[in-house]
């Protein structure tokens, strides 16, 4: 029975390692920058085992715009595991959008008041593709990578941790 028991627990932790190992992708983390008005300030950062941080600056939580919003303190830092299902829609997601395929830089900056976006993306063979995009509309596909990770923002389990 002991051996039985042995057996049972090294399939259960082997399998666990295999399913980390299988992310083709180390390290996901997406950035909003600024703009003229009330636009989501943040950085969120996901693991493959789906641990993620949410660095809230300003107008993450809130649905008024208030100038004033900008004078108070940064929203804080947040740490969360993302849902399953969400990982997974991230995951298929990121490859139809051929990351390693995309420009590193789009948009033009001919209007100021656009905000910028940034997905970095950390391969599990070593590499990094960065993209950054100024006023959010590089392709079609990487509008809705955005919008993906502009809705984690609201629909995860996030705990403060200051």
């Amino acid at each position: 029975m002991k051996y039985v028991l042995t057996l049972c627990a090294f399939i259960v932790l082997f399998s666990c390692t295999a399913q980390k190992g299988n992310s083709k992708y180390s390290v996901v983390e997406y950035e909003a920058g600024a703009c003229f008005g009330s636009c989501p300030i943040f950085k969120l950062t996901i693991n493959p085992d789906r641990t993620a941080v949410l660095e809230a600056e300003h107008f993450n939580f809130s649905k008024e715009f208030a100038k004033s919003e900008f004078d108070k303190p940064r929203e804080g830092t947040f740490k969360g595991t993302i849902k399953e299902a969400d990982y997974n829609k991230l995951i298929v997601l990121l490859d139809e959008l051929n990351v390693k395929s995309l420009n590193d830089k789009y948009g033009t900056r001919n209007i100021s008041d656009l905000p910028t976006s940034y997905l970095r993306i950390k391969f599990s063979d070593g590499t990094v593709k960065n993209v950054e995009d100024y006023g959010k509309r590089g392709t079609e596909k990487l509008s809705q990578v955005y919008k993906f990770f502009e809705d984690l923002r609201l629909n995860q389990q996030w705990t403060k941790v200051k």
